[in-house]
């Protein structure tokens, strides 16, 4: 049976995580000369503390290669097969450096490297549908197909309190062009063929969950649902409830956004993560 191996940006609930025996790699924080493995040497809650009182924006980067190596060497204990699902390569060099991983393996193990093109619990939806397909006694060629076919059915959308971490942090990409408009505004950004995109900017928190709603509500039929948060669970929460009440029996997960994304879209940031059998965008 083919095993499963994500990055932590994939926000994936650690009880999750056990349960469909997906392994986890924790990228890393810096804070001045401070180095953290996110939920091992840092919780996300001291994360966001931390970010809110730092005058210097944290930095991220992905483990070296030999962890890769050393992590799949571990996992190729209990199989031959390893399916490895990490962030969008146009957002991180976590991809590459993986791959360089595999070329550094002790034990000979098939591992077969992908990129999601997603991040935050858009990844985490796909890696958990590969899991899934693994435990059901899948080959390591249907759970690939499984990931491929699945990517264009998920759908993320972001809601900022504003456009200053993205613009300090140098990652504003194609949303620059709600930059204009303001750092105070409330955009609303998408994930599209692995890098964000700008849809909406809005002048209150309200009408950006507002936004949400109707984003979620829009679709027909959901196979999974996941919202996330950096410091407003509360938001989170309520958010949820409205979506538990139209799509009452799928899989939903509430989690908060990983250090890397965090870093970028600040404290105050909503994530919609959904899984539907549309592909739209």
């Amino acid at each position: 049976m083919p095993k499963i191996v994500t990055d932590s940006v994939s926000d994936i609930p650690s009880e999750v995580a056990r349960s469909l025996d997906i392994t986890v790699i924790p990228l890393n924080i810096h804070f001045g000369d401070e180095t953290f493995r996110d939920g091992i040497d840092l919780e996300r809650d001291e994360f966001y503390s931390r970010l809110q009182s730092s005058a210097i924006l944290p930095k991220t980067s992905c483990p070296s290669p030999v962890i890769f190596a050393d992590t799949f060497d571990k996992v190729g204990e209990e199989s031959d097969e390893i399916v490895a699902v990490f962030l969008s390569r146009k957002f991180s060099t976590t991809y590459s450096v993986a791959q360089q991983g595999v070329e550094l393996m002790k034990r000979k193990r098939r591992v077969v490297v992908l990129d999601s093109t997603l991040g935050a619990m858009g990844q985490g939806l796909l890696v958990i549908e590969a899991a899934k397909k693994a435990l059901d006694g899948a080959s390591l060629g249907e759970v690939i197909d499984k990931v491929v076919e699945t990517i264009p059915q998920i759908h993320v959308r972001a809601s900022l309190s504003s456009l200053k971490y993205l613009a300090m942090g140098g990652r504003i990409g194609k949303a620059q062009a709600l930059l204009a408009s303001a750092l105070r505004i409330n955009p609303i950004l998408g994930i599209k063929n692995g890098e964000a995109f700008p849809i909406a900017k809005l002048r209150s928190r309200a009408k950006a969950n507002e936004w949400l709603h109707r984003f979620i509500a829009g679709f027909k039929a959901l196979k999974a649902l996941a919202i996330e948060y950096g410091v407003n669970k509360d938001e989170a929460r309520a958010l949820m409830k409205k979506a538990a009440s139209m799509f009452p029996d799928i899989p939903a997960y509430i989690s908060q956004i990983n250090p890397v994304i965090g870093t970028h879209t600040g404290p105050q940031s909503l994530i919609v993560s959904v899984l539907s059998g549309e592909s739209r965008e």
